[in-house]
Formats: structure tokens, sequence, C-alpha cells
């Protein structure tokens, strides 16, 4: 899969964050996209005595959730652990192993953040415009924002709200689980976040494309 990569991810903190503020003006919260054949989830593993992250990225069909390819790639990260931050910690390595893809998803979903983020431009936003492609941040915690506990029964949702804007929704995508956090990241409405998260859940509390990423990167990081 072609990368659109920038020339240096070396920015000291102050630069990444104005360059988050330039970037998110280039951000669409639209329904562009054509017809989703594929999905892929992404993600990342961290060894935190080396500093190396491992990345992984599993391909589904859509709607059936088959299985079609996966990828993975290791990389010292050099970016520190800074919370808003965190794409450009992990991006570099997640690129590594998206451009190995032969099939190229129709969309991805991160493990992380998209507009729920303080200056509105996570992991999920910042990876969508480089590749060009509908992304969706589903993430287990919230990094910014209030909302309203959802009912508890599979598909309820509530509005993530800041500083008066709608960021995204608070999922219950399994009654009796916590809810999870999606936001649209590049070219896919709220609405549409919502519907093809719960279409890939298949009855657990994160949906697949992550989970699978998340397991994947698990054991890459374990030596398996």
């Amino acid at each position: 899969m072609k990368v659109r990569e920038p020339r240096d991810w070396n920015l000291r903190p102050a630069e990444a964050r104005e360059l988050q503020e330039r970037l998110r003006r280039r951000v669409v919260l639209v329904d562009r996209w054509k017809p989703i054949r594929t999905v892929a989830g992404a993600d990342i593993a961290l060894d935190a005595r080396s500093g190396v992250g491992f990345s992984g990225v599993v391909v589904y069909r859509f709607p059936d959730l088959v299985e079609v390819e996966r990828r993975h790639a290791t990389r010292k990260l050099t970016f520190p652990y800074i919370p808003g931050l965190l794409a450009f910690r992990e991006i570099p390595v997640l690129l590594a192993a998206i451009r190995k893809l032969t099939i190229v998803p129709d969309l991805i979903f991160c493990d992380g953040h998209g507009l729920a983020h303080p200056r509105r431009f996570g992991i999920a936003c910042h990876l969508g415009l480089l590749l060009d492609r509908p992304t969706v941040g589903v993430a287990k915690s919230r990094l910014v924002g209030q909302y309203e506990e959802p009912a508890d029964v599979s598909g309820a949702w509530s509005p993530l709200t800041d500083r008066g804007d709608r960021i995204g929704a608070v999922l219950r995508t399994r009654p009796g689980t916590r809810p999870v956090f999606v936001s649209p990241g590049h070219r896919i409405s709220l609405k549409s976040a919502l519907r093809l998260t719960m279409a890939t859940y298949e009855g657990y509390r994160i949906p697949k494309p992550t989970r699978e990423a998340d397991a994947y990167v698990g054991r890459l990081k374990r030596g398996r």
C-alpha cells in the first residue's frame, strides 16, 4: 500500500502541537467513501525496556469479517510518551506495517481517538489524513470530554462533548460491559462511525478489527 509519510517525525512537543493545530483544518468529518468491502484494525504494543514498538494491521472482508491479510513491523520509538501526542510516537511504526499491505482497506479502525482529542486531531485523524482513507477511532478510555452513561443495552450511546463541541460518542457495544469511545478520524461522519463499529463488534466489547490487532501485537511483543 502506498503511504504518504512526512519527511521528519523528529519534532519538539511544541512543534508537534502546532502541527496538529494546522492539520486538523484538513480533516473531513462527512462521509466520503466508496462502498466498504474491506476493513482493517491497527494497533501497537510497546516493549518498555527496549523502547521498541510492535505494530500490526489486520484486514478483513466486510461485512462477513473473514480475515484476508495481516502485516506487522517493529521499530525503535523515538518520540517521548506525551498524552495528546501519541500519534507522533506510534504512527511511524504503524505506517511501516501498513506499507506492506497488498490489499488496501476501505476503512481503518484505530485503537485510539480521532476527533475526541484536546486539539481535535487524535491518531485516527492523523493516520486517515496521511493515508487519505476513512478512519475511525475506537478507544477503551476517555481522553477528553463529558458524557452521560449510555443505557445498558447493545448499541446504546450518548454524546461525548467538550467545550460545546460534540467530539464523539460513548457506545455500549455489549450489555454488562464498559462502553467504548468512538470518534470519527477522517472522511467519515460520527453516525457512520457508530454504525460501522457496531457492524464489527461480533458480541464482544471491542470491535473485531482492533481486538484482533491488539492480540496480534501482543503476541509479537511476546515473541510468539
